[in-house]
């Protein structure tokens, strides 16, 4: 055998296994995520809330309980996440929202949303249906229809 196919068999070794512990921990980690899925559904209720305002912050420079802080991974206390300040009853509360839906929370609005702890995972419309925003068409889109 010359050195290019060992070399070649090596490399072909390696992306192989590489692949495989792809597979095998993408499979962990998709059964974590579906766990995760069923707590927050089983614990999810449904609420009537005001939303105030909505950005996309920091988790430390959010406002939420310095125990959420801590039980959250380091890698992702730096990344910013959709936060939503909202009145629910009497009191104002900071709370997480998920990413599919921040778009669809009207700000100033009252909504019934589906709250696990502090965190949204479902929205709808009080009054009537939730106004999706337009989308912003792109430079050559504009173009395009000129």
């Amino acid at each position: 055998m010359s050195k290019g196919t060992i070399i070649l068999l090596i490399i072909l070794a390696i992306v192989l296994v590489a692949l495989g512990l792809l597979y095998y921990f993408g499979n962990r980690m998709q059964k974590k995520q579906e766990a995760q899925q069923e707590q927050l559904a089983a614990a999810a209720q449904q609420v009537s809330l005001l939303v105030i305002d909505k950005k996309k912050m920091k988790l430390k420079d959010a406002g939420f309980p310095q125990i959420i802080v801590d039980n959250t991974p380091k890698y992702l206390r730096r990344s910013k996440v959709p936060v939503v300040k909202a009145k629910i009853g009497p009191r104002i509360m900071t709370m997480m929202c998920d990413t599919q839906i921040y778009d669809l929370i009207p700000v100033k609005k009252e909504v019934k949303a589906t709250v696990s702890g502090i965190y949204i995972t479902g929205v709808r419309g009080i009054r009537g249906s939730l106004e999706t925003p337009q989308k912003k068409k792109g430079f050559f889109a504009r173009l395009r229809n000129k």
